[in-house]
């Protein structure tokens, strides 16, 4: 089998370091107190060298942001997950989710950066690459489960991802605040639970 490093041409490789290079002094100390030529010593490269690759410092970002991301390793997960109901197929695929960016938090935080610094403008590029995957996923799940309120996959989609996004940030909140101790033994799957039904229990059920 082909190695993926020793197949990849020499600008490929350079623009790799470069790339891991930015990458650590962004989660070091910020997109904005990083410069290009802070970059370049990192990488070992002359100033010049990063310029042959990349125009600028946000063009660096947005390829971190485009190859970096985790959806390339949860992808193949989350296209496989079980599940014969909407909830076990929704639950076991945000389980997938949560692991895997849980044990890479530089992803948070490149999240934060985009967010914050870039009022999320990269997100297309990303998009453009995430949506043709995942995005028959919902169409799947859509045509095939006949109890969804919503039956809109592109909705379906994005609230998937704002269940994740939100779930992050509040545990990140609340990791070292008095709360933390009241939370339920799995609160994933509260949130998720909440997420598919809400927080009413039926109607019959209320009165």
């Amino acid at each position: 089998m082909t190695d993926p490093e020793t197949s990849q041409t020499k600008g490929e490789r350079t623009r790799q370091v470069i790339e891991d290079a930015a990458l650590s002094l962004f989660m070091e100390q910020g997109y904005h107190a990083t410069s290009m030529r802070q970059i370049a010593e990192r990488a070992g490269l002359a100033l010049g060298g990063i310029y042959n690759h990349f125009p600028g410092k946000e063009n660096i970002f947005e390829s971190i942001i485009i190859n970096k991301h985790p959806y390339k390793k949860l992808m193949p997960a989350i296209l496989e997950a079980e599940g014969e109901t909407v909830d076990l197929f929704l639950k076991n695929a945000l389980r997938i989710v949560l692991d895997e960016i849980g044990r890479e938090p530089m992803y948070i935080k490149l999240m934060f950066i985009e967010v914050v610094e870039f009022n999320g403008r990269h997100g297309a590029s990303l998009l453009r690459e995430i949506a043709p995957k995942i995005l028959p996923v919902f169409e799947r799940l859509a045509a095939s489960r006949k109890n969804l309120r919503i039956t809109n996959p592109a909705l379906l989609m994005r609230s998937f991802f704002g269940l994740i996004i939100s779930y992050f940030i509040t545990d990140m909140i609340m990791a070292h605040s008095v709360l933390k101790p009241l939370m339920p033994a799995n609160p994933a799957e509260a949130y998720a639970d909440i997420y598919l039904h809400g927080i009413l229990k039926p109607s019959e059920e209320t009165s």
